[in-house]
């Protein structure tokens, strides 16, 4: 063999390991779709049809049919979890989720797991499987801002991405990972910022964890907060989870939200303060009141990015506020939700929000 087809050989041969290099030993990895319904799933009556459309009509097996290329890159099946718009995303969805996620990652024939899901709610399903999920194996959750059926559609290549992201060993350990727009975005930190772009899940400060570079995930950070198998939360057995309630705060709020959150059996409340998590002098009664019942007061900030300072804007050490970290109100809601399932100890409940 001459020298010049020895190098070409070997370019070829670098060029296929580099572009299979999310396979063990070459071999296309088993991903199984978990699908929830979403606009990803959704389809318009025509094809400029954008912003009014029927969301969940497509089953999984047409949203994997609709990609053939699939076919190249992963052995994949589907399964319908849910056929829903995200906007009606419940926490009975949540636990069934999570304990078929954990199920098929507990299986040896699976080597990652995609889920499709409306964008509304989907950092919030991907922070709470972030907590719960018990493996190391990507999970990565996709959705779409355009149905099917529309000019440039963006789901198809989301979900090929997906599955390639699901498939990948650069993505093992990395958390539940949010995939739209070529952007890799950690659950913890990712959110939704724009009602009807493609480019609308960005992470406020901190940035994403990685992007795609053709059909390559390239990853430049990883969040360090505690998740999946590092994470101390377990739903196996739990059918249902405490009820956490967020309280919006605005100019000239009343006390109605947060007594209606405590007569409804609130076993916490979220406020989403304004600026720094503040609480306005007419609050504090009817929290004080909501405290002395039990329930956990957590105090975020509905600025929508940045810390929320322990004893800042508020004497937490006195009134026994838990402080968010950088949690948006959503995200501190599920953190609350399963703190709850393991304590009612403020003091531990804060050490979770630090933690996680």
């Amino acid at each position: 063999m001459s020298k010049r087809i020895w190098v070409v050989l070997t370019v070829v041969s670098l060029v296929v390991s580099f572009g299979q290099a999310a396979f063990a030993d070459g071999k296309l990895p088993n991903i199984k779709i978990l699908a929830t319904g979403g606009t990803i799933a959704g389809a318009g009556a025509s094809s400029t049809a954008t912003t009014h459309y029927a969301v969940a009509v497509t089953a999984v097996e047409t949203l994997i049919s609709n990609v053939p290329d699939l076919a190249k890159i992963a052995h994949v099946t589907g399964e319908q979890v849910a056929q829903i718009a995200s906007e009606s995303m419940t926490t009975e969805v949540w636990l069934k989720l999570a304990k078929r996620v954990n199920a098929l990652l507990a299986q040896d024939d699976v080597d990652g797991i995609v889920i499709t899901h409306g964008t509304d709610t989907i950092e919030e399903t991907a922070y709470f499987l972030n907590l719960v999920v018990k493996s190391s194996k990507p999970v990565v959750i996709v959705g779409a801002m355009r149905p099917g059926t529309a000019l440039s559609a963006d789901g198809p290549l989301n979900l090929y991405r997906a599955v390639i992201l699901a498939g990948s060993k650069n993505a093992v350990g990395k958390g539940v990972l949010v995939m739209l727009n070529d952007t890799i975005g950690g659950a913890r930190d990712v959110t939704k910022t724009i009602t009807d772009r493609v480019d609308t899940f960005q992470t406020p400060i901190l940035g994403a964890l990685g992007v795609f570079s053709g059909d390559q995930p390239v990853f430049y950070r990883q969040s360090l907060r505690k998740h999946t198998v590092d994470s101390e939360f377990d739903v196996s057995n739990l059918t249902a989870l405490p009820l956490v309630e967020i309280v919006y705060h605005y100019s000239g709020v009343t006390p109605t939200m947060i007594n209606a959150a405590v007569a409804s059996g609130a076993k916490g409340i979220v406020h989403a303060g304004v600026g720094d998590g503040s609480i306005a002098t007419q609050e504090y009664p009817p929290i004080e009141n909501a405290l002395k019942k039990g329930v956990v007061v957590v105090r975020s900030s509905n600025v929508g990015s940045g810390i929320v300072a322990r004893n800042g804007e508020a004497d937490d050490d006195k009134y026994g506020f838990v402080s968010s970290d950088n949690l948006n109100p959503k995200k501190s809601r599920i953190l609350l939700m399963l703190a709850l399932t393991k304590t009612h100890d403020v003091k531990k409940i804060q050490d979770y929000f630090w933690t996680y």
